[in-house]
């Protein structure tokens, strides 16, 4: 029953850390019967079992055992992107409980107002990879910005702002995509590429040229991009492709 290698482990600490049950729970379904290891019913729930290539079960339903999880989440407005908040909803309280047993956590912040594209993870290193400074993984925007955005603004923007604190920024794509008349005056519409990402970043740049920012959501990460059938603050996993999207960002820098 026991599976070879280095990656054999306990099959209740398999399944605890699979969210299927607390040790002593485990204990009472392997006496009821309801573990089975490769089609066999299991007497010891701390036998030892390779979850790559042996076939657990629990109550006739197959476990896939995974150490990482990786979610694409299109966070809404007003929940805030932190692990826990004692005030405000975060982003974790938009998950079910057999994703949050991972204990993942959001790869960077979106401000509290802002809504869009959210990766949320346990797998450390590439959070860590994907943040880093020395990486530039550069960040898309669209915007509702009150005030007129002409040429003079793309031109500025792609030399690099200082904003209020005296920071200088490093050179942005912006884009201008159409205007509105509103009873506020002109809106405008806008896409926009960063390359960090400093406290309200978006918003400082923009009161750096006299405007202000009336929305703001995020729709790419370096090259993943939030999919488009993605409801506001619903979530899904990312495929194998947009994962390796991910990774490539990072092996790129």
């Amino acid at each position: 029953m026991s599976g070879k290698g280095k990656q054999t482990q306990r099959l209740d600490k398999i399944l605890s850390h699979m969210g299927v049950g607390t040790r002593s729970e485990l204990k009472k379904m392997v006496k009821q019967g309801r573990i089975y290891v490769d089609g066999k019913v299991v007497k010891d729930s701390g036998i030892q079992v390779n979850p790559e290539i042996n076939v657990i079960e629990v109550d006739g339903e197959r476990i896939k055992y995974r150490e990482m999880i990786y979610l694409m989440l299109h966070k809404p407005p007003g929940v805030v992107s932190a692990t826990e908040d004692a005030r405000d909803k975060t982003v974790l309280d938009l998950l079910r409980k057999e994703d949050r047993i991972f204990q993942p956590f959001p790869v960077g912040r979106l401000d509290k107002d802002t809504e869009g594209l959210l990766i949320l993870t346990n797998d450390g290193p590439l959070a860590h990879e994907l943040l880093s400074p020395r990486k530039h993984v550069p960040k898309t925007y669209e915007a509702r910005v009150l005030g007129k955005v002409d040429a003079e603004d793309v031109k500025q923007f792609a030399a690099g702002l200082r904003l209020d604190d005296g920071y200088e920024t490093m050179p942005a794509e912006l884009a201008l995509l159409g205007h509105e008349e509103t009873d506020e005056g002109t809106v405008s519409l806008i896409s926009l590429i960063i390359h960090e990402g400093k406290f309200h970043q978006v918003k400082r740049m923009f009161q750096a040229v006299g405007k202000r920012v009336l929305y703001l959501k995020r729709v790419a990460m370096g090259e993943l991009k939030l999919a488009s059938d993605l409801a506001i603050g619903s979530y899904r996993e990312l495929t194998e492709e947009e994962l390796n999207l991910l990774r490539n960002d990072n092996a790129a820098n």
